[in-house]
């Protein structure tokens, strides 16, 4: 079920508005992270294992998508349209901040019991991505 994964770079669009194309790319990830959390942990686990059944789809088809989706964002940093940040790096961080509310859930359920942690997420993201956008 990779694909599905990877459905939201996917739909991050070139003539779009790029502040909200990334902005949105991120809730998607959050949404999914919400939704289907077994999934992201799922894949987590085998790239901890060295990515023993995924190796080929990460270096081909995932990296041709991901070094795609980089070129854009590049193009919209060489454009003044958000900051200078490295494409690929971004797309990292982005990675990071959703996946983990799947990946620790036990962590934070453990942290913030009874809480909503997914509205108070998406209102932290959309800061943090608007924020270090803004060229």
């Amino acid at each position: 079920q990779l694909e599905i994964w990877l459905d939201p770079l996917r739909a991050l669009k070139a003539d779009g508005d790029p502040v909200e194309e990334i902005l949105a790319y991120a809730l998607r990830k959050l949404d999914m992270s919400r939704d289907t959390p077994r999934e992201s942990r799922l894949f987590a686990n085998e790239i901890l294992q060295g990515a023993p059944r995924i190796a080929d789809h990460l270096a081909g088809p995932l990296k041709a998508l991901v070094n795609e989706k980089a070129a854009i964002l590049r193009n919209w940093s060489n454009a003044g349209k958000i900051a200078d940040l490295n494409p690929h790096h971004l797309i990292f961080s982005i990675w990071a901040i959703t996946q983990h509310y799947a990946d620790y859930d036990a962590q934070l359920r453990a942290l913030m019991p009874g809480e909503d942690v997914f509205d108070a997420a998406r209102t932290h993201v959309t800061h943090m991505i608007r924020a270090a956008l803004k060229p």
